[in-house]
C-alpha cells in the first residue's frame, strides 16, 4: 500500500503539470502538410503537434481524432513560425530555422532534417525569428525578426543569399507578391516596406502611421498583420486596418475595428482577420463588417487555410491562439470543433 502512494505521488505530479502547461499555452504557428490531410501547430514551450485533420473531419471521428497524432521538441523556446515546402516542415524560434521530413514526422520518426543559423551581426545575438516565408519561383526562403533584417536562404544549397536592410525595428510579418516578384514586410517601426527581389533593394516603404485616417496614437505604430493581393494590400497593428492601393500608395478602406489584429489574410471576395478577442471578422472589401465568428481562444494569433487539392475533404480554416486549442472551421459561418494539444 505504501509503495502504491510513493508512485502515485509523481503520477499526480506530472498531471498537475500538464494541465498548468495547457492552460498557459499559447499557439503561434500552424502549417498544413503538403497532402493537406495533416496540420502542424506549434506552441510556446517548443513543441510541434501534428494533428490528423482526415481522421478529425471523418463522419467516425471521436474525441481522440482530436487529439495529436504526434508531440515532439522542436526547439528550446516558442516556435514562432512555420511553413511547408513539397517534402519538409520548417518551424522558426530563437536565431534559428529547423527542417523536419513530414514523411519522417508521420512515422512519428521526429529528427531534424537540418538547421541554419543567419548571419548576425555578432555571435552572441540571438534574436527571435518570427516570420517565413517561401518564395517558390526563386526555392527560397525568407526570414525576419528581432534583428530588423530580412533574410533570403537558397533551399537548394541552404546557404542565405542576401539580407535586406532598411527596417528600424523589429519585423512581425511577411507578405508574397509573386508577379513582381516582391516581399512586403512590417514591423515596429511603423513601415510597411517593399523589396525587389531581383535587385534585393527596397522599391516602396509606406509609413501606416503617418496617414491620420489610419493612425491610432494610444495603439502605437506597430504593423502587426499584412496579406497581398496583386495591386493591393491590407494591413494593421497599432494604427487601423487598413485596405491600401499599393501603386499609388493610397489608403482606400478603414476597416471599423478598435482592437489591433494579428493576422489577416485575402479569401475569395472578402477578408478574413483576428487579433484581440475570440472572434474571426469577416469584412467586404467596402469596409462593411460582414461577420463576427467565435471562437474558443481570448485571442487570436493566426489563421490558416487548407486549400490543397489533393485534398479538398479537408478544405477547412483553422485559427490558433492564446490557448491550447485550434479551431476548425468547415463553414466559415460556424466553429464546428476545436483541436488540443
Amino acid at each position: 500500500m505504501e509503495r502504491a502512494t510513493q508512485l502515485a505521488v509523481p503520477l499526480g505530479q506530472t498531471e498537475v503539470f500538464q494541465a498548468l502547461q495547457r492552460l498557459h499555452m499559447t499557439i503561434f504557428s500552424q502549417s498544413v502538410s503538403p497532402c493537406g490531410k495533416f496540420l502542424a501547430a506549434g506552441n510556446n514551450y517548443g513543441q510541434i503537434a501534428i494533428f490528423s485533420l482526415s481522421a478529425a473531419l471523418s463522419s467516425e471521428a471521436k474525441e481522440e481524432s482530436k487529439k495529436p497524432v504526434v508531440t515532439f521538441q522542436a526547439h528550446d523556446g516558442p516556435v514562432y513560425s512555420m511553413v511547408s515546402t513539397d517534402r519538409h516542415l520548417l518551424s522558426a524560434g530563437d536565431g534559428e530555422v529547423k527542417a523536419w521530413l513530414w514523411a519522417e514526422i508521420l512515422k512519428k520518426g521526429c529528427k531534424e532534417v537540418w538547421r541554419r543559423q543567419p548571419p548576425y551581426r555578432t555571435s552572441l545575438e540571438v534574436p527571435e525569428i518570427n516570420a517565413l516565408l517561401l518564395v517558390p519561383k526563386e526555392n527560397s526562403l525568407i526570414l525576419a525578426g528581432g534583428d530588423c533584417q530580412l533574410h533570403a536562404m537558397d533551399l537548394e544549397t541552404g546557404t542565405f543569399t542576401r539580407a535586406l536592410r532598411g527596417h528600424t525595428d523589429y519585423i512581425h510579418c511577411l507578405a508574397l507578391r509573386e508577379r513582381s516578384p516582391e516581399v512586403l514586410s512590417g514591423g515596429e517601426d511603423g513601415a510597411v516596406r517593399l523589396w525587389d527581389l531581383r535587385t534585393a533593394k527596397e522599391a516602396q516603404t509606406i509609413e501606416v502611421y503617418k496617414h491620420e485616417e489610419c493612425s491610432r496614437p494610444h495603439n502605437g505604430r506597430w504593423i502587426g498583420c499584412l496579406a497581398t493581393d496583386s495591386d493591393w494590400m491590407v494591413c494593421g497593428g497599432g494604427p487601423a486596418l487598413t485596405l491600401w492601393h499599393l501603386r499609388s500608395s493610397t489608403p482606400t478602406t478603414i476597416f471599423p475595428m478598435r482592437a489591433p489584429q494579428k493576422h489577416v489574410t485575402f479569401y475569395q471576395d472578402l477578408i478574413l482577420s483576428a487579433g484581440q478577442g475570440h472572434c474571426i471578422n469577416h469584412w467586404q472589401l467596402s469596409g462593411e463588417l460582414k461577420a463576427q465568428v467565435p471562437g474558443s481562444s481570448p485571442g487570436l494569433l493566426s489563421l490558416s487555410l487548407n486549400q490543397q487539392p489533393a485534398a479538398p475533404e479537408c478544405k477547412v480554416l483553422t485559427s490558433a491562439g492564446n490557448s491550447c486549442r485550434v479551431d476548425v472551421f468547415t463553414n466559415l459561418g460556424y466553429r464546428a470543433f476545436s483541436l488540443s494539444f
